[in-house]
C-alpha cells in the first residue's frame, strides 16, 4: 500500500469515528417533566451534533420491535404502558463516541446507581421512570436509529464548531 493510499485510509478511519451515530429518547415521564431542553443542551455542548428528532406518540408495534429483547421480561408490559403512556422524543446525535459517552452522560438505568452530573442522576429517582434511552452498542444504535427513522428524516451537515471539536 501506498503511504498516500495509507494515509487516505487512515482519513477515512478517523473521518467515520467521528461520525459514530447514537438513538437517543427521552421518554414520557421526561418530555411531561419538561427537560427536553436540558438534555438536548448537554448533547451539544459536549459537542455532538443533532442530526435527527421528531416527537411521536410510539406505536405498540415499533415499541415491540425497539425493546424484543425484553419481551420476555416480567416488567415488559409495564414497560410498554409506560411507552405508550404519552409522546416520546427521538434523537439521533453524531460525534465520535456518540454511543459510549451518550451512555456515560445518561448514567446507570437504575437512577440510584447513577452519579450526579448525569441525565439520570439528576433528573430521576425510580428505575421504572429513568425518563431516557440510550443506545447500547454501535449495532444497536443502527438497528433503533432504522426502525425510528426513515433515511430522509436525517440530516447531513458539517457544523461550523466541527474544526473546534476534532
Amino acid at each position: 500500500m501506498s503511504v498516500r493510499r495509507a494515509g487516505a485510509f487512515i482519513l477515512d478511519s478517523i473521518m467515520a469515528e467521528m461520525k459514530e451515530r447514537t438513538f437517543i429518547a427521552i421518554k414520557p415521564d421526561g418530555v411531561q417533566r419538561g427537560i427536553i431542553g436540558e438534555v438536548i443542551k448537554r448533547f451539544e455542548t459536549k459537542g455532538f451534533k443533532l442530526v435527527g428528532m421528531r416527537m411521536v406518540h410510539a406505536s405498540e408495534d415499533l415499541l415491540m420491535q425497539h425493546y424484543i429483547d425484553l419481551k420476555d421480561r416480567p416488567f415488559f408490559p409495564t414497560l410498554m404502558k409506560y411507552m405508550t403512556s404519552g409522546p416520546v422524543v427521538a434523537m439521533v446525535w453524531e460525534g465520535k463516541g456518540a454511543v459510549k459517552t451518550g451512555r456515560v452522560m445518561l448514567g446507570e438505568t437504575n437512577p440510584a446507581d447513577s452519579k450526579p452530573g448525569t441525565i439520570r442522576g439528576d433528573f430521576c429517582i425510580d428505575v421504572s421512570k429513568n425518563i431516557i434511552h440510550g443506545s447500547d452498542s454501535v449495532e444497536s444504535a443502527n438497528k433503533e436509529i432504522s426502525l425510528w427513522f426513515k433515511d430522509d428524516e436525517l440530516v447531513s451537515y458539517t457544523s461550523c464548531a466541527f474544526s473546534w471539536l476534532y
